[in-house]
């Protein structure tokens, strides 16, 4: 598990700041015009239910290995600059940071596309899962992309 900024795929358990991620990224190309996050955090609801912790537990090795896939991909086949990947796991507070994905291009039309591609691609096969404790227990989310 890395955790250092320079790298662009990561999972980890600590927190990140998504001012340091963007800076980070701007310094990949000059050539960058557009920059399109998605950061996804911790909500209280989840049908209907209020959620008093969450838990994200994932596969070592084949998670990291997976963004990358989905990082390299999104390169290649939306002609972006450059991407990077940032999911926590462990115990989310709710509020909190969960999954950061910045898609760099020379326009905003291909970074948009890219950015949205990626987190559905991220949900539906990477080996990353989801626990909810709500009142009635806990629950494993299925993905939704």
């Amino acid at each position: 598990m890395s955790t250092a900024l320079e790298s662009k795929v990561r999972i980890q358990r600590e927190d990140f700041s998504v001012t340091d991620e963007i800076e980070f990224m701007k310094k990949s190309s000059l050539n960058i015009g557009g920059i399109v996050t998605f950061l996804g955090t911790g909500r209280e609801l989840s049908k209907g239910e209020n959620i008093s912790e969450l838990n994200f537990e994932h596969y070592p090795q084949m998670a990291e290995k997976k963004l990358g896939e989905i990082r390299e991909k999104a390169i290649k086949d939306f002609g972006i600059i450059d991407m990077s990947i940032v999911h926590r796991i462990g115990n989310i507070d709710i509020g909190e940071n969960i999954v950061l994905i910045i898609a760099c291009g020379e326009h905003r039309q291909e970074a948009f596309k890219a950015c949205e591609w990626a987190i559905a691609e991220l949900k539906r096969t990477t080996p990353i899962w989801k626990r909810e404790t709500t009142s009635r227990g806990e629950v494993w989310v299925q993905a939704t992309p």
